[in-house]
């Protein structure tokens, strides 16, 4: 399967939930939410993942990565209408890419799969959609949000690499590397995602910024990985987002070039004609 992402469906083709469903005491919404889970060997941690979700999310998305223990039973256990999808390629990207192609929804909520996300939160992010924000970021640094699971030097890292988006494209983040986030289905038009590492999440936010799209910070913990050992790594991933924010400054350039010369170009072949 190819790691570049469709553009979603718009206008009729949109499916809209006809009855209204109690988020919480004081919210109710009509847009069916999708969450997406990508999961390689997480059969320990689903348990711990699906007892947070709320019973109100319309469905989960499984990606399996090629899991070789009991995950895809384990989750069909724990959450029996859970639509499971087999990741063709490699990465988090890639699996995160083939969980929203799958994704029913209008509304669709990223959630990793060990442990350390709060399902409880979802009725955050989906209360700052539903008030008007495109995207909810997820944000471990905001007032409110916290993390048990980030060394010194990753937050210096993350702290950087924010700054430099921050400086280069516009955004006010507070975070960056961050996989906890929601949005309007509407919105993967616009930000056409094409990578298959970690560094997924760092694309999706210089994009929106790109697009134009309201962006609204939803404080956010994240709590240590319950069982297992994470596949990210600080300085090869690190590099990867590095990677990303240039190739993204560079498009940014060359487009602003492109603008800059066609007025003139136009009025050249208006002379000439």
């Amino acid at each position: 399967m190819s790691s570049v992402l469709r553009p979603a469906a718009t206008g009729d083709e949109y499916r809209t939930a006809r009855t209204y469903r109690a988020v919480s005491s004081h919210l109710a919404i009509a847009p069916p939410v999708s969450v997406v889970i990508p999961a390689m060997n997480e059969a320990e941690n689903l348990p711990y993942v699906f007892k947070t979700l709320p019973d109100w999310i319309h469905e989960v998305v499984l990606v399996d990565g090629n899991s070789t223990d009991n995950t895809v039973e384990v989750a069909r256990e724990l959450w029996p209408d859970v639509k499971v999808v087999e990741q063709q390629g490699k990465g988090k990207g890639d699996a995160l890419i083939t969980g929203f192609e799958a994704c029913s929804g209008d509304i669709i909520v990223m959630v990793d799969a060990d442990g350390s996300a709060d399902g409880q939160e979802i009725v955050s992010y989906v209360s700052a959609l539903v008030s008007g924000a495109d995207f909810a970021k997820g944000s471990r640094f905001a007032n409110g949000g916290g993390t048990d699971d980030m060394t010194f030097i990753r937050k210096l890292g993350n702290w950087a690499l924010c700054t430099i988006v921050n400086r280069k494209f516009g955004a006010r983040y507070t975070d960056l590397c961050y996989g906890y986030n929601a949005f309007w289905r509407h919105c993967l038009d616009k930000i056409d995602l094409d990578c298959t590492g970690f560094e997924v999440e760092t694309l999706m936010n210089i994009r929106v910024v790109k697009a134009g799209l309201k962006v609204q910070e939803i404080p956010s913990h994240e709590y240590l990985r319950i069982h297992g050992t994470s596949n990210l790594r600080a300085v090869r991933d690190g590099f990867r987002v590095l990677n990303v924010i240039l190739r993204e400054r560079s498009n940014r350039r060359a487009l602003r070039r492109r603008a800059e010369r066609s007025p003139m170009l136009d009025s050249v072949r208006g002379e000439v004609s």
